[in-house]
């Protein structure tokens, strides 16, 4: 772009600003397709200021990316001189990745010579404002700059997973701005692009460090140097670095002592290589147990499924946990995020054993990681081990040694720490003496402490002085609960390391070891579940309808933070969704079939196993019943004794077996995988067995329940009568009379809820009973139950988007309701789109004080050109709407010719989109009355549209 940088140095300030504002919309367009990225480096080059930045990138999200990039050259224009120039060359330098860019600027390097006759040239000042040449992060260059390649190297792999974190929440950014200095080539920005849409953030980010570290060494120092600039619009990269700038020398010395500690005396090389290609080969294979397939375990590879999972840097308390089991949907989710951004600590596996230097201590530590059944504490202690195996965590431990306690269950005499290693790894039979004598340099990690049958009592003082509980010596012969005590608490070895997996429901006995680290696994966390179902199916294109399938739904979306949970949706949804069995008609849409579907893959795989299959599960489903009833999730061998449940592989499909000591006694509970499947059991069971006669009743009292114990059971209920077909095979038939007295039940309640809707309170019940309809999946049901209302309020409720997905199903077999008003429901894009299908069939739609934004606004335009639109009146007060979003907006209005009333109030509506409402005052036959207070017109224009009055026709300004 020669000359294009000719036609730049030629022209003065004042001809550049003729030439910026000359070509402002032409630049618009051109850097609409990578906005955020464009203004990202403007920041990241210190041009705009980090206000300025998040000026543009929320004018993007609140309008449109055309009023975003129009801000953005407004912004540029105001500039000083010397920076609009500097600009000018960052738009040069990045022409290679926008297309359109870069025809604009050979066109206009094309022009070179007639544009200069317009503006005459002047050498340009090269003196940058103060701001721009004051070097940040001076701590953290100057230990750049002391680092040679070797040990840049080192820091970048040390550092590597704290990177990858902290550049996620701008990764596009990032990479555009390594392709814009042209550290990377645009092959590697594709890529790395490509990997985040496909797969996840994490594995966008993940490649990118990757291509990082495979850089030359000059340009590895570099892409540093770019990290290191663009810290403050990265507040996780800014933390890092400022710690890393802290440490400074002591973090090169620590890398070197590390390096060194990790260093082998010869005889212990050959051995160190044996043990990792083992541990490699043992955990590269995830074993998956699964209850709803013939063969009982199937194989994968653990890098292609592995997803991440969110660990904080401490264990919550019971009732804690419990309070978010029984949250769902977005507030499940919110809970969660709330934990983490305020007194929870997101940290890493890496984290658990925070020195990086075995020198600086000697004492060693040991950690404990807690997790509810099924969240993955096995796996990522496998992750973790291979991790170690491949080279990239704990590189400061020599050696790593990984024991399950359902196996240590099994050794019943006495045995040494010798024995237990040379059982699993018999290559360390001569070695072992001398890997004794270096124990910072060993990793013993324990895998389910709550299913040890043994006893550990860290409260015991007997056992430090009792020779028959001590174990101070490897070759010592004693119990295993010693063993793991004494490794604990640095009486064996002392500084060595060690890691104790468990549930939250053995963590009590842990409660006086010497742990330094107490860690809990939450899950998975946002995009960590799209990565889930992006690794669990190969064809990407089912991966991709699976998760939204299962984002659409509120309960489906929290049981997915748990692995287990989402092994199940994947295993139940995944054939919906396959190119040769794709059938959209019978892919579940409400919770009831998913759990039909669900049960009947428990009922063939494992029905078989006994005799009185129906009058078994009954049982479990009276017991499930009582527990929704009580509140109680856990239940006892009395319970099962009670309802006279013996455990069998059968019944393991419904409940997990939990380990509890209370008063040192060992017992075993049980509890359902989730809230969810205990509510379903108890609805089959209580559809199944209760008096036809009877059901009514029951049904009302259960519903006259406030506190929502029964709110998804009840759900479940008026599901049954259409989906449980499935389950007849195994079940036999549904009860036709108990069939026809649910759905009177139903369309009864909906109407006596609506009768009562004058309240808040009133509101939300009356949207559960709608949720009773949208289980029923029976149109005509819906149909018959609001056939004779006009009006349909949710004034000031919050609405998630199944609410919405709900109100759009019942909605749209009516033809009667003629007003829906959901003014200050909280509805943004996700939730209206859910509406798209039913905003049509009414008169008065009121969707004011909604966070809409153009394209919410976008959403409500494609519902008005339906054909069949009857709306007379439409109010969008205060939804955020912008001149961009009023274009499009008029263009729908004018094809409904049932139009009177209009309201636009306290929107940012500017002169800009006056001729479009001219047009339409002007020319909609039937439009009376139109309300644009509170925008942002000039006095010319409000005077200008005022003028548009006429008998018959009102403009409210």
């Amino acid at each position: 772009m020669s000359s294009m940088m000719d036609l730049l140095e030629r022209c003065d300030d004042s001809q550049l600003l003729d030439l910026t504002n000359h070509y402002s919309q032409r630049l618009e367009e051109a850097i609409q397709e990578a906005l955020e990225n464009v203004v990202f480096v403007l920041a990241y080059e210190r041009y705009f200021s980090e206000q300025e930045y998040k000026q543009v990138i929320k004018r993007t999200k609140r309008g449109s990316r055309a009023a975003g990039s129009r801000l953005l050259l407004n912004l540029v224009t105001e500039k000083d001189p010397r920076v609009r120039k500097l600009i000018w060359k960052c738009f040069i330098k990045m022409h290679h990745l926008l297309p359109k860019l870069e025809e604009l600027l050979k066109a206009m390097g094309e022009e070179g010579s007639d544009l200069i006759e317009s503006f005459k040239a002047m050498k340009a000042s090269s003196e940058l404002p103060a701001h721009l040449k004051a070097p940040p992060m001076s701590s953290m260059m100057d230990l750049l700059e002391r680092c040679d390649d070797s040990q840049l190297l080192d820091l970048t792999n040390h550092y590597s997973q704290r990177l990858e974190e902290a550049i996620q929440e701008a990764l596009e950014n990032v990479v555009f701005v390594l392709a814009y200095e042209r550290y990377f080539s645009e092959q590697e920005y594709k890529q790395v692009i490509k990997r985040t849409k496909r797969g996840s953030r994490a594995a966008g980010s993940r490649l990118l460090l990757n291509l990082v570290t495979e850089k030359d060494p000059r340009v590895r120092k570099l892409i540093w140097k770019c990290f290191i600039k663009m810290h403050h619009l990265l507040p996780k990269l800014e933390e890092l670095l400022k710690a890393m700038g802290e440490e400074g020398s002591d973090l090169i010395e620590s890398l070197k002592a590390m390096k060194a500690s990790s260093e082998l005396p010869a005889n212990l090389k050959d051995v160190q290589q044996k043990h990792k290609e083992t541990l490699r080969a043992q955990t590269e294979t995830l074993s998956v147990n699964t209850i709803l397939m013939n063969e009982k375990v199937k194989d994968f590879q653990l890098l292609d499924r592995y997803a991440e999972l969110t660990i904080i840097s401490t264990v919550r308390d019971r009732a804690l946990v419990e309070h978010e089991l029984l949250a769902r949907g977005r507030d499940h989710e919110k809970l969660r995020e709330e934990h983490l951004g305020g007194e929870f600590e997101k940290i890493r596996t890496d984290q658990l054993f925070q020195n990086i230097s075995a020198s600086k201590s000697k004492s060693g530590s040991s950690s404990a990681m807690a997790g509810v059944p099924g969240i993955g504490k096995t796996t990522m202690v496998q992750k973790i081990v291979h991790d170690w195996a491949t080279g990239k965590i704990f590189q400061q431990f020599q050696f790593v040694f990984s024991f399950k306690f359902r196996d240590l269950n099994t050794i019943r005499d006495r045995v040494t720490l010798r024995e237990l290693i040379l059982e699993q790894y018999p290559y360390f039979k001569n070695v072992l003496g001398v890997v004794w004598k270096n124990p910072e340099g060993l990793l013993f990690i324990f895998d389910g402490l709550d299913e040890f049958k043994g006893r550990i009592d860290f409260a015991d003082s007997r056992r430090d002085t009792e020779p028959r509980h001590q174990c101070p010596d490897p070759e010592w012969w004693c119990e295993v609960s010693d063993i793991v005590y004494s490794l604990i608490q640095h009486k064996l070895l002392p500084g060595c390391s060690v890691l104790v997996t468990t549930r939250p429901t053995a963590l009590h006995l842990l409660e006086k070891a010497e742990i330094s680290v107490r860690a809990e696994i939450l899950g998975f966390v946002g995009e960590e579940r799209k990565e889930y179902f992006t690794r669990y199916f190969e064809d990407q294109s089912v991966a991709t309808a699976v998760f939204k399938h299962v984002k659409e739904n509120e309960i489906l979306y929290t049981m997915s933070y748990n692995p287990s949970y989402c092994w199940i949706l994947g295993l139940t949804l995944g054939p919906f969704f396959t190119q040769t069995h794709r059938d959209p008609q019978r892919v579940p849409k409400t919770i009831t079939q998913l759990y039909c579907y669900f049960i009947y893959n428990i009922l063939k795989n494992h029905g078989r196993e006994i005799e009185t299959l129906r009058e078994v599960l009954l049982r479990l489903g009276q017991m499930a019943f009582t527990g929704v009833a009580e509140k109680k999730i856990v239940f006892t061998d009395g319970d099962l004794i009670k309802y006279n449940l013996q455990p069998s592989q059968f019944l393991s499909g419904f409940l997990m077996e939990l380990l509890e000591r209370e008063d040192s006694a060992r017992s075993v509970v049980y509890t359902f995988p989730h809230l969810t499947i205990q509510e379903f059991v108890a609805a089959l069971a209580q559809f199944l067995t209760v008096d036809p006669g009877n059901i009514v009743k029951f049904l009302s009292e259960a519903h006259s329940m406030t506190d929502g114990r029964f709110e998804v059971f009840l759900r479940f209920v008026a599901g049954l009568p259409r989906s449980a077909w499935i389950l007849e095979e195994f079940l036999g038939p549904f009860p036709n009379e108990t069939i026809c007295r649910v759905i009177d039940w139903v369309k009864e309640e909906v109407q006596r809820q609506i009768r009562n809707a004058g309240s808040k309170y009133g509101q939300r019940r009356l949207l559960n009973t709608l949720h009773y309809l949208f289980e029923s999946q029976n149109p005509a049901l819906a149909q018959q139950t609001l056939g004779s209302e006009e009006t349909l309020s949710f004034h000031g409720l919050g609405l998630t988007p199944i609410d919405c997905a709900v109100l759009s199903h019942v909605i749209r077999p009516c033809d009667t309701i003629k007003r829906l008003d959901l003014w200050n429901c909280r509805i943004q894009c996700e939730g209206l789109q859910r509406m798209g299908p039913a905003l049509h069939k009414c008169q008065d739609l009121r969707l004011g004080n909604n966070d809409l934004g153009d394209s919410g606004v976008k959403l409500v335009s494609a519902a008005l050109r339906n054909p069949d639109c009857k709306i007379q009146a439409l109010r969008l007060d205060d939804v955020g709407l912008t001149d961009s979003g009023a274009e499009d907006l008029v263009s729908a209005l004018t094809t409904i010719p049932s139009l009177t009333e209009l309201y636009l109030t306290y929107n940012s509506l500017t002169d800009r989109c006056v001729p479009a409402l001219r047009r339409l005052i002007l020319n909609h036959p039937s439009l009376e009355r139109i309300w644009l207070r509170g925008n942002k017109f000039s006095p010319t224009g409000k005077k200008e549209l005022r003028s548009l009055q006429e008998p018959g026709l009102r403009v409210y300004m």
